[in-house]
C-alpha cells in the first residue's frame, strides 16, 4: 500500500508540475486597444510561468473609475498616463511599479464596402455618412482623435457624423459591422478583415503615452511585477511593435 502511494504521488508530480500546483491568478484591467496584443501576451506568459491572467478590457477612464470604486484588479494597463498619475495621487498604486510600456498610434479606418478613404478630407465627402471614434470624455484614443480633428480644422465640420463608442474597440466594431463608414481608431486593433486604414502621422495628434502599474492593495505583487517585466522585456516589446506600438 505504501509503495502504491509513493508511485501515485510520483505520477501526480509528473502530471502536474509544481509551477501549475502553485499558480497564481492575476486580474488585469487593460485599455481596449490592448485586446489583441495582450490576449497573445497573456497566453505566452501563462505558458512560461504557469500563472493565469484574466483580462478585463475597457476604456481607460471607465477602468480608472472602477479602481476608485474598489475593483479588485492587480494591474492597471492604461492608454494614457494621466489616468495612472491620477490614481497615484489618490494613493491607489504601488508607485515604484509605474512603467511606460508603449506609445500608441492613430489610424483612419474605413469599412471595405465603402469608397476608399485615402486622405483626411475624404471624411467630409457625402459617401462617408458616419464616423466612429471612442468617447473623448473617458477614452484616451477618443481624446486623441478629437484633438487630431480639431488641429486639422475638421471637428466642427464632421461632428454631426460622429458615432461614439464606449471605447476604441467598440468604435472598431461599428466600422466592422457597417454601422459606421469610417472612424479614427488605434492602429493596434485595425488589422481586421473588414477594414482598411491609413496611418496618421504622430505629429498630428497628442502623444498617447501608455502606462501600467500595480495596484497598492494587491496580494500578488510578485506575479504582477513579473507580468509588467514581461510586457517591458525584449520579447514583450517585439510583440507590441508587431501590433503597431512604439517602444523605447
Amino acid at each position: 500500500m505504501l509503495i502504491i502511494t509513493r508511485i501515485t504521488l510520483t505520477l501526480l508530480f509528473l502530471l502536474f508540475p509544481l509551477s501549475a500546483a502553485f499558480s497564481e491568478e492575476l486580474l488585469v484591467g487593460a485599455a481596449s486597444d490592448l485586446l489583441f496584443v495582450f490576449s497573445e501576451m497573456g497566453k505566452t506568459f501563462e505558458s512560461e510561468t504557469g500563472n493565469r491572467i484574466i483580462f478585463t478590457f475597457g476604456s481607460t477612464g471607465m477602468l480608472a473609475e472602477q479602481i476608485r470604486q474598489g475593483a479588485p484588479y492587480d494591474i492597471f494597463a492604461a492608454a494614457d498616463d494621466r489616468y495612472i498619475m491620477g490614481l497615484k495621487n489618490q494613493n491607489l498604486l504601488k508607485n515604484d511599479s509605474i512603467r511606460n510600456y508603449a506609445g500608441g498610434r492613430l489610424v483612419i479606418a474605413y469599412n471595405k464596402n465603402v469608397k476608399p478613404v485615402t486622405t483626411l478630407r475624404d471624411l467630409l465627402v457625402k459617401d462617408i455618412k458616419s464616423i466612429a471614434i471612442a468617447n473623448p470624455d473617458h477614452a484616451p484614443y477618443g481624446i486623441a482623435a478629437k484633438e487630431f480633428l480639431i488641429r486639422a480644422g475638421l471637428w466642427d465640420k464632421i461632428k454631426s457624423k460622429l458615432i461614439l463608442g464606449e471605447n476604441v474597440r467598440q468604435a472598431l466594431q461599428f466600422i466592422q459591422t457597417g454601422n459606421a463608414d469610417a472612424g479614427i481608431i488605434a492602429l493596434s486593433i485595425a488589422k481586421v478583415p473588414e477594414v482598411n486604414y491609413i496611418t496618421i502621422s504622430e505629429e498630428l495628434h497628442p502623444p498617447i503615452n501608455q502606462t501600467m502599474a500595480i495596484l497598492k492593495d494587491t496580494s500578488k505583487q510578485k506575479v504582477a511585477k513579473e507580468f509588467i517585466d514581461f510586457v517591458c522585456s525584449k520579447k514583450g516589446k517585439a510583440m507590441l511593435e508587431e501590433y503597431g506600438y512604439k517602444t523605447k
